[in-house]
């Protein structure tokens, strides 16, 4: 199942965003193809209800109205809860249907709008060690033992196709291409093994740094500050974990799946999610030790190795992000998640 903030493309500034669902089945292996067709959960909860008032009294998810997935999860509901609205949807024959509407008219928001908190992690070998090389030295020990995080920005969330600029006083504007996990479930100390049973969903994530601010900042080693404090992007959609179980195999951490960036259509970066050393599982386990953590909290993977410019400008781009550049981070079953840089707004 896909699940999306959406709201037409002419609608109103400020019109509230509607939960909607891909129509259309799980992706196939490898598929890239965006859903063509939405179903409006709202309207198809309304007409269930119509069909079959006992449902506002039998079922939580049917008594009230659907808004946001963050009104959702916070009324104690799970993502896969909303594929009793899906499975039962009836479609309407004449060729009208109210209820579903298509991509093409559009805009997708960010999965959740208003996480309560973002951790992002530090998962993948190949990145840390590139990161460690550039400084002369080598992955400390400890890296290999503890899946590592910091907390992130959640005042400063976007979306698909809303602009990012740099911060005033950075010149280095990079991406950063990762997964985020949604957990929908209140936990706390997972183990490893069956943590992962807390996602509701994976989504795109895209850590916008600023460089030059992070270098400085790293320097006093107390972690990311204002060079990870702008903006981080995610979407276009959730993806719940049925639709990638076939893509896992034996030990690898995640799934088998492509994950790749483009600058202006160009591509620039080029991973596999297998190639994380930490599952989420891991990832899950080490941010609920002795916390709870609550549902609508994201978890980022970490950079795949080569996906940002710092370890692959001087061969591929030859410089950092400018205004009118679009990034575009791609994974496999998980969509396409663009953004346009733009001069910082005076």
């Amino acid at each position: 199942m896909k699940i999306a903030h959406v709201r037409e493309v002419n609608a109103p500034t400020g019109a509230p965003w509607r939960l909607a669902a891909a129509l259309g089945g799980a992706a196939a292996a490898g598929s890239i193809q965006p859903p063509t067709r939405w179903l409006d959960l709202e309207v198809a909860r309304r007409r269930a209800v119509a069909a079959d008032p006992r449902l506002t009294h039998n079922s939580a998810l049917h008594r009230v109205a659907v808004t946001t997935l963050d009104d959702h999860l916070a009324a104690g509901l799970r993502v896969a809860a909303l594929a009793d609205l899906v499975d039962g949807f009836v479609p309407r024959g004449d060729g009208e249907d109210d209820a579903v509407v298509s991509t093409a008219g559009l805009h997708f928001g960010p999965p959740v709008l208003r996480p309560p908190s973002l951790r992002d992690f530090y998962a993948f070998e190949g990145h840390v060690r590139t990161m460690w090389e550039r400084r002369g030295g080598e992955v400390p020990e400890a890296w290999y033992r503890l899946p590592i995080f910091y907390f992130g920005n959640v005042s400063e969330i976007r979306g698909p196709g809303d602009p990012v600029w740099s911060p005033a006083a950075s010149a280095e504007l990079d991406y950063e291409l990762e997964v985020a996990a949604l957990v929908d479930t209140p936990a706390i100390n997972l183990s490893p093994e069956r943590a992962e049973e807390a996602i509701g969903g994976y989504t795109i994530f895209n850590d916008w740094s600023a460089r030059d601010l992070q270098r400085e900042e790293t320097t006093v080693r107390l972690g990311p500050a204002k060079g990870k404090d702008f903006a981080s992007s995610f979407g276009p959609w959730l993806v719940t974990p049925d639709e990638l179980v076939d893509a896992r195999a034996g030990e690898a951490a995640g799934p088998d799946l492509a994950m790749t960036a483009e600058v202006n259509g160009d591509e620039t970066s080029r991973g596999r999610w297998s190639d994380a050393h930490f599952s989420f599982g891991d990832m899950l386990a080490r941010a609920s030790a002795d916390v709870r953590l609550r549902a609508g909290d994201l978890i980022g993977s970490g950079t795949v190795g080569s996906g940002c410019l710092l370890e692959v400008r001087d061969s591929i781009l030859g410089r950092y992000l400018q205004p009118g550049d679009v990034v575009t981070l791609r994974v496999e079953r998980l969509g396409a998640l663009s953004n346009t840089i733009v001069e910082r707004p005076r």
